[in-house]
């Protein structure tokens, strides 16, 4: 039997068989669509320049999910030094950008339940592994290698967030949940 050794294949064809896993990710980890584009730019630039030194065995989608993962905290650290407002008008002003930029977009409305604002209510964590699991299919031993701790704590916090995910649905439609 002859064994052929692991090809690695042009970078173009590694965007196009995963960009749209890693923009799926890139957005279930920003409220902001802006910020998801920005994560997804990153994620490849960051990515072409490390290719070459790429394992030819390695899981490519595995490691461009952790690049993107790490430009999203980059972008989440980046927006979460506001300036502090000179005075009221400046604070009504920033209140105003907030509420914009963090606004209802119809789009991530399903009904009257906005998801993108209820994911954003779940710990890093919990959208983390969510994203990884139910958008992206990875099995949870493969979560926990991915962004580290075990198997059975990336299934409690998928848990702990789908879990959180249906109370907050239920306090907004007015009832409780099974």
């Amino acid at each position: 039997m002859d064994i052929q050794p692991s090809v690695r294949h042009p970078f173009d064809r590694v965007v196009r068989e995963h960009g749209l896993a890693v923009l799926r990710f890139c957005r279930s980890m920003h409220a902001d669509p802006r910020d998801a584009e920005d994560a997804y730019a990153e994620t490849f630039l960051r990515a072409i320049r490390a290719y070459a030194s790429l394992p030819a065995d390695a899981n490519v989608q595995a490691w461009l999910v952790r690049i993107a993962h790490n430009a999203s905290v980059d972008i989440h650290r980046r927006n979460s030094v506001l300036p502090v407002p000179a005075d009221d008008e400046d604070l009504a002003a920033s209140v105003e950008h907030a509420s914009v930029r963090n606004g209802l977009r119809d789009e991530a409305h399903h009904g009257d339940v906005d998801v993108v604002e209820l994911l954003g209510l779940l710990t890093e964590r919990q959208r983390s592994v969510i994203a990884h699991h139910y958008l992206l299919g990875m099995p949870f031993r493969a979560i926990a290698e991915e962004l580290g701790g075990t198997e059975s704590a990336a299934r409690r916090a998928a848990a702990d967030g789908i879990a959180a995910l249906r109370r907050h649905v239920g306090e907004r439609a007015g009832g409780e949940t099974a």
